[in-house]
This record gives C-alpha cells, sequence and structure tokens, in this order.
C-alpha cells in the first residue's frame, strides 16, 4: 500500500533526510587514502547519533553496521570492516536517518585520490541518470517514466542498469511501497500523486547488469568483476516540481 504523507509526516520526514544527507556529505569530506571502512562507517554512526536520530540500517535484517560501503566492484550492501582504502577506489556509501518516526535515505560514490577517466565518467553519468529520472517525478507521470529515462540515458554511454534491485518508497518504514525501478516503459506503472515519498537510486554498472552475492549474504558484486556506482535520494512528490529532501 503507498502512504501518501500529509504535513505532519513531510515535516519529520524533512528532518530525517537533512541528518541522513549530513551524514553522507560528512563521510564525503572525511573519506581518505589508508582509512579501513570500519572507520569510515564509525563517522558515520557517530553524525547520525550526535543528532539524536538512529542509523536507519543498524540492526535492519541483521545488518552490522549504520552504512553500507561498497567499493569498487560491490553494488551495494558492502559491510564496512578491515578493508583499508586506497587511491583509485571509488566507494559508494549508503545511510539512513530514523528520528521522530521517519527515516531518510541516500546515497552517493567517492573517489579516492586519483582514478581512471572511465571510472569518474560511470560516477557522472549516475549521478546525472538521477536528474534525468526527476524530471519525470512530477503528478501524472507514472514509475515507468522514471526508470525509462535512468536506463535510456545511462545506455547512451554505454553502461548498464542492474535490474535485480530496485528504488523504493519512505517514510516510517525505510522501505515502503512502490518499488522504483531504474529501467521500464514509459507511460507505464502506477501514476505518481503529489505527497507521495520515493527514494530513486540509480546502481549503474560499468558492464554487464549482471550481479551476484557474496557468501556474507549481504554484499553484491558485478558478475564481470568491472564497477559499478550508485546515487541516491529521497523525493518529495509535489503539485509542482518534486523536492528533493536529501539536502544539507
Amino acid at each position: 500500500m503507498i502512504i501518501i504523507k500529509n504535513q505532519k509526516d513531510i515535516a519529520g520526514m524533512r528532518i530525517a533526510c537533512k541528518i541522513s544527507a549530513g551524514a553522507l556529505a560528512y563521510a564525503g569530506k572525511n573519506i581518505r587514502e589508508g582509512m579501513t571502512t570500519k572507520e569510515l562507517d564509525s563517522l558515520v554512526h557517530d553524525y547520525i547519533v550526535g543528532k539524536k536520530a538512529k542509523p536507519s540500517f543498524l540492526g535492519y535484517d541483521g545488518f552490522p553496521a549504520s552504512a553500507c560501503i561498497s567499493i569498487n566492484d560491490e553494488v551495494i550492501h558492502g559491510i564496512p570492516g578491515a578493508r583499508v582504502l586506497k587511491s583509485g577506489d571509488i566507494v559508494s556509501v549508503d545511510v539512513g536517518a530514523y528520528i521522530g518516526g521517519y527515516h531518510g535515505d541516500c546515497a552517493n560514490t567517492f573517489i579516492v585520490g586519483n582514478t581512471t577517466k572511465k571510472a569518474k565518467e560511470l560516477i557522472d553519468v549516475t549521478t546525472n541518470s538521477f536528474y534525468e529520472a526527476i524530471k519525470y517525478a512530477k503528478v501524472g507521470y507514472r514509475l515507468g517514466d522514471i526508470g525509462a529515462a535512468v536506463d535510456e540515458y545511462v545506455k547512451e554511454f554505454g553502461f548498464s542498469t542492474v535490474k535485480d534491485f530496485v528504488g523504493h518508497g519512505v517514510g516510517h518504514d525505510l522501505h515502503e511501497d512502490p518499488s522504483v525501478p531504474n529501467f521500464g516503459k514509459a507511460g507505464r506503472g502506477i501514476r505518481l500523486s503529489s505527497g507521495m515519498t520515493i527514494a530513486i537510486e540509480p546502481m549503474i554498472n560499468e558492464g554487464t547488469d549482471r550481479i551476484r552475492v557474496l557468501s556474507n549474504d549481504w554484499t553484491v558484486v558485478t558478475a564481470d568483476s568491472k564497477l559499478s556506482a550508485h546515487y541516491e535520494n529521497t523525493i518529495l512528490i509535489t503539485d509542482g516540481s518534486p523536492e528533493i529532501l536529501t539536502v544539507v
């Protein structure tokens, strides 16, 4: 069931989303060569807790950390630990914060030191595909319009869209209806309505769209070991242009 948010809900979500966005920006500002992914996770955790919120991901279905930190060929759900970041890595950080009964959810892919031209292009295209998608995140359009916009855009650059994982509604629960695919047919799917809050999150691979899940039952990697990038914001559908809620 899709929950249409009222003004009280939206006010609560703005708070949660601002904290989520702040935690993500803080991670991006402090990410560096030589730090472990656990150290990066601790920064995210402490930021969120310092704002009197709770990390949405910590303990979610047993997930053991406050942020999903995915490196290079890891698409999503990377578990922080002893791995040391090195120059050339691209690092996707996905964070969520819960406060006052509401969640915020956002992600970005950062570069450690210097990396390849192809990796930079992948990150830029992934980010830009989100902004192509929200051109259709308006009342009267359909979910298929959003997904088609992402998929068609990334294909122009020879990249592929992950099909096995999608965006979602956000609100009282971290994952709500509807599912928000990054692919589809324009003009198909649920029609968007004012008051919907959804996370649009392109997950874009350098090579094949096929993925596999590691033995930890969490971390998703590309099937061909090529790079992947992730970008996400929680947005509000309004009577006009969409509002990106996960802004600092």
